[in-house]
């Protein structure tokens, strides 16, 4: 089973954690706005928020379905361009100005996870390339 394997393990509960924070900016998007800085009344702004929610859930659809179907390389692909995410949400708050610390520490805990995840499901392709 696919899911006894750690990495996968961790794929998916990282998709899981996207798929509920996308739900939770499409569905209300006024709280999530804090994450980003952003003003939670403001119509434009609860816009961009459900965007980055349907952004969030596309991302966990893709890992699950990488995952489950054992499509490491692919998986690993995904995982690496994906730090363009993160990295793109924490460089938009540092030129805006927007968002606290706590902005901060969950874009980079996020850059941190997908990066962590680049280098381990390389590792594992690198290990069943030698069996």
């Amino acid at each position: 089973m696919v899911l006894k394997e750690p990495v996968s393990l961790v794929v998916c509960l990282l998709a899981l954690v996207f798929l509920m924070l996308g739900g939770l900016f499409v569905a209300t998007p006024a709280p999530a706005a804090w994450i980003y800085g952003l003003p939670s009344r403001d119509p434009a702004a609860l816009f961009y928020v459900r965007a980055i929610g349907f952004r969030d859930i596309a991302l966990a659809a893709y890992l699950l379905g990488l995952t489950l179907t054992r499509q490491r390389r692919a998986l690993s692909i995904v995982l690496t361009v994906t730090i363009i995410i993160p990295t793109g949400d924490l460089l938009l708050l540092a030129s805006s100005g927007a968002g606290g610390a706590t902005s901060y520490l969950l874009h980079g805990t996020s850059l941190l996870c997908f990066s962590a995840l680049v280098l381990w499901t390389r590792q594992v392709l690198q290990v069943s390339a030698r069996q």
